[in-house]
């Protein structure tokens, strides 16, 4: 039997998970950050502090489930791969996978947020065979919207690299600006999904703003407003800003193909979890999506990497 422990903690969530690959079966706990009515986010060293808080309560309730028994654990150092990437939040779980490593005398397994997300993604679309030759995987949050070629690679399992972004304002947060824009509470994404259901009919079409491979947001915050203004009900409102964020990723997307060719792609991140979106992508032909419980900021990718990493006897 093997059991492989994950922890996350990125600007959104505290994470941990557990990986029984003879269950064939991860066990989470998660919770979000408590941010201040009418704000989009907190400030790093905020999220620190509730992620110091909230971990210890995290991880026992991960142990209520199953016993703490783990032969090596995975952690998310960084938001995405390179040296260069860094965000002080992830410490907080990197400090106690390594005193938990320490203590257990198993191995720890370092990765970024950005991969973790990506694992979890292929594991709950049981699409872990794709992790066998080079594929496009979208991460789209409040933080990145960012589509990467991944190819196999021993060392790291993964070996990433960047295709497009958007160069201005992420999906995620344009979900939010608008969210708060018609009297939501942050994180808005699963509320605006609720609003935007509501209505079947568009204001007006969206179109993607692009400049090459890459994408442009800055400008549906405006058109929101605009909307707004102009008296338009909520519910429209909503489903013009989902519609707007699934063109412009399935844009992207047909971009990435006129370069790299239709390789299978993935889409990971809390924004790729919006059924609305998913299903206009997914109009457009086969795509790999991660389950909602994996698709949202989460410790199983992590606890997959470790499993990963284990199994290739790749040295901590």
């Amino acid at each position: 039997m093997a059991r492989f422990l994950g922890i996350d903690t990125s600007n959104y969530t505290t994470s941990a998970a557990l990986y029984d690959t003879e269950q064939c079966r991860i066990y989470q706990a998660k919770r979000l950050l408590p941010v201040n009515p009418g704000e989009a986010g907190l400030r790093q060293s905020d999220a620190v502090f509730h992620h110091t808080r909230q971990l210890p309560q995290i991880m026992d309730e991960l142990f209520s489930q199953t016993p703490p028994k783990f032969d090596a654990i995975g952690v998310s150092a960084r938001p995405r791969s390179g040296e260069e990437s860094y965000m002080p939040c992830f410490l907080c779980g990197e400090g106690v996978g390594s005193i938990l490593a320490g203590t257990h005398r198993v191995p720890l397994y370092r990765t970024s947020h950005q991969i973790g997300h990506i694992l979890a993604a292929l594991y709950s679309a049981d699409a872990m065979h794709l992790l066998q030759a080079p594929f496009l995987a979208f991460h789209v949050s409040g933080g990145t919207t960012d589509c990467v070629l991944c190819t196999p690679d021993p060392a790291q399992c993964l070996r990433i690299e960047p295709v497009s972004t958007s160069l201005d304002l992420k999906a995620g947060q344009a979900v939010d600006r608008v969210g708060l824009m018609l009297g939501l509470q942050f994180p808005c994404g699963p509320t605006l999904e609720q609003l935007a259901m509501q209505c079947d009919r568009l204001p007006t079409h969206p179109r993607p703003v692009m400049k090459g491979l890459n994408c442009c947001l800055s400008g549906l915050q405006n058109q929101c407003q605009h909307l707004l203004d102009q008296g338009t009900p909520a519910p429209q409102i909503a489903l013009y800003c989902l519609m707007a964020i699934a063109e412009t990723v399935y844009a992207m997307t047909k971009a990435a193909f006129g370069v790299y060719g239709q390789l299978p792609v993935v889409y990971a991140g809390g924004v790729m979890s919006n059924q609305l979106i998913r299903r206009e992508i997914c109009r457009h032909g086969t795509a790999y999506f991660a389950a909602p419980a994996f698709s949202c900021d989460n410790a199983a990718g992590v606890a997959v990497y470790a499993a990963l990493s284990a199994e290739e006897g790749k040295q901590p």
